[in-house]
């Protein structure tokens, strides 16, 4: 069974240093000590800890799964041990910040590292996840003593935290949440309800968890302006901060899952007997949009999970392909058997998966980067033009990235073989792994939705048009060049981006007479936009290569490589938009054709 995993340090730093401007990130307000220097030092000790703690235990954690009795949850065998060495050697404190003991590096250089937790182990890195989502709402939002009871503690990860929205009756329509809550008179609210799908919803690796409940009060407006945000911890704290009784709430049981089988997702039952105590956070009726500061980050850092799960799978296929041999490649007259690396579908599918995980990476490293941008820099207007980037290319790195995801593992699969649909080889478990990854926090469409109605339509498309903009800069300076290579890569921008303005224009035009077709074509317009802003991120690492390669750098395997992987996905990928602008601009009514009986 394939268990190792080595972080592919070189790639992400050259993301880091040379695409999404990590030294120039290092220059803001609050970020200077996140150096290239102290970044790469920081990937360097997070690899040998992703490698060596969290990997091993992943296939076994898949194997073997959680145990529920009688509401107590265990994770795996492995799991508590890998968590406690995780916090005690501060990687939950990396990315919160320093005011609550966290290390306060910038996002840039925390997905990075969050990428190889989710490579190593994806359902033990939904738990600090979830946790620092969770930090960033309190942080945001709650009072002043509500942060210091709570923060520091799961910020060293001593107390983990979790997202409470989903019902049984409420599913991505939060406006049917019916779970209550009623005023005590003293400061606290009395919670009843129920949720399910609450991911690390109940576990022992912690000595407290704290819960984060969407529910309505007594007063409150119909539909999603009446929802609030409780925190309702497992158990209560003491005015000393010592821990206190165990709040009314108890884990119901847990499903099972497809995938991530080392990751509990509890169905959380609250206040069956005089109801648990929760905590508002900031002001009644405003809980959706402070859940939301929590969803954000989760959003961006599940589409890091694509990338992730794309590099593990990537790496395993590699390695089979390296070692298994099998028949006599086709145009190779030596009459020698090779493996099977030699064989030219094989070829094919390793390029497609690796030019597909660059781009991704690069894209969401660059939002990340947009970021740090966002909320360091002095200036508010350039603050301001930050916060549009990431706002536009957060549904897509969630919806684009895991989407893809999905695609590269299944073609992980496929080099395996036959072998590759039996379990024990390890393949599958990355195909079922990533398979929630375009579902939870918010599917793909609900993203797609977003970027075409609020992130395009909303605003003329103004975002979409500055980065528009940045690739047609970019498209300029490959087709100048000179260089035959960036010169076809610039070319198959062109085309590329053209399609998407094809698309946009569109949109624009139909959105408000024909939102039906529009949101017929919204998946495919997020994905157009993935692809596009994909080739952009490949298009400059070419651009990058080339002249370091011209300077004399001596790394030119590596060089080289990235100007062949980008050349693939010129090729290969980018003529995708063509088809995905098609779709939009000339499929939206056959994909509504049939009424309820004609299916």
């Amino acid at each position: 069974m394939m268990t190792s995993y080595t972080a592919p340090q070189r790639d992400m730093l050259f993301v880091l240093n040379h695409l999404a401007g990590l030294e120039a990130v290092s220059q803001l307000p609050g970020l200077e000590d996140a150096t290239p220097d102290m970044a790469a030092a920081i990937l360097d000790e997070a690899a040998k800890f992703a490698a060596g703690v969290l990997a091993p235990i992943n296939a076994s954690g898949d194997l073997q799964g959680c145990r529920w009795d009688n509401g107590v949850v265990t994770p795996a065998d492995g799991f508590a041990d890998a968590y406690a060495s995780f916090c005690e050697t501060g990687w939950n404190a990396m990315p919160a910040q320093p005011e609550f003991g966290g290390q306060g590096l910038p996002s840039l250089v925390s997905s990075a590292v969050q990428e190889m937790w989710k490579s190593a182990n994806m359902a033990f890195a939904l738990c600090p996840m979830l946790t620092l989502g969770a930090v960033n709402a309190i942080a945001e939002h709650a009072s002043d003593e509500l942060k210091a009871v709570y923060l520091p503690k799961m910020v060293s990860g001593e107390w983990t935290g979790t997202m409470n929205l989903t019902e049984p009756n409420a599913g991505s329509d939060l406006a049917q949440v019916r779970t209550k809550a009623v005023d005590n008179g003293d400061g606290t609210y009395s919670i009843t309800g129920q949720k399910i799908f609450i991911t690390w919803g109940e576990h022992d690796m912690a000595d407290n968890i704290v819960h984060l409940v969407l529910a309505r009060l007594p007063d409150a407006p119909a539909g999603v302006k009446g929802i609030s945000l409780f925190i309702v911890p497992k158990y209560l704290v003491n005015a000393d901060g010592s821990l206190g009784a165990r709040n009314d709430l108890v884990c119901a049981s847990i499903e099972h899952k497809l995938g991530i089988h080392a990751s509990p997702t509890a169905v959380m039952v609250f206040g069956e007997n005089d109801g648990a105590i929760g905590y508002l956070v900031g002001e009644p009726h405003k809980g959706l949009a402070y859940m939301f500061t929590m969803m954000n980050h989760a959003r961006l850092n599940v589409g890091m999970e694509g990338v992730a799960i794309s590099e593990r799978a990537f790496q395993q296929a590699l390695a089979y392909a390296k070692d298994r041999v099998q028949g006599k490649p086709m145009g190779d007259s030596s009459g020698q058997t090779r493996p099977i690396l030699y064989h030219p579908d094989v070829r094919r599918m390793l390029m497609d998966m690796k030019s597909r995980i660059e781009a991704m990476r690069a894209l969401a490293y660059q939002t990340a980067a947009h970021m740090d941008y966002a909320h360091h820099h002095p200036d508010e207007a350039v603050r301001r033009e930050h916060q549009a980037r990431v706002e536009l290319l957060t549904p897509v790195v969630k919806g684009w990235c895991t989407e893809t995801s999905i695609n590269v593992t299944s073609t992980g699969i496929q080099v395996h073989g036959g072998m590759g649909f039996i379990e024990e080889t390890g393949a599958a478990q990355h195909f079922r792994d990533a398979r929630i990854t375009t579902i939870y926090e918010g599917t793909t469409a609900i993203q797609a939705n977003d970027l075409i109605g609020r992130k395009v339509a909303r605003e003329g498309g103004s975002s979409l048009a500055v980065l528009l903009a940045d690739i047609d800069a970019t498209r300029e300076q490959l087709l100048a060049s000179g260089n035959a290579q960036l010169s076809a890569i610039g070319a198959a921008l062109a085309r590329g981006a053209g399609a998407l303005a094809e698309a946009r224009d569109w949109l624009l035009a139909h959105y408000a007479s024909q939102p039906a077709q529009a949101a017929a074509g919204a998946v495919a317009f997020l994905k157009l936009t993935g692809v596009v802003a994909g080739g952009w991120m490949m298009a400059r690492a070419a651009q990058v290569a080339a002249q370091l390669l011209a300077d004399g750098d001596s790394d030119t395997v590596f060089l080289n490589a990235k100007l062949a992987t980008a050349r693939y996905y010129a090729d290969q990928v980018l003529p995708e938009a063509a088809l995905y602008a098609a779709q939009i601009t000339q499929g939206a009514a056959s994909a509504l054709a049939l009424d309820e009986e004609g299916f």
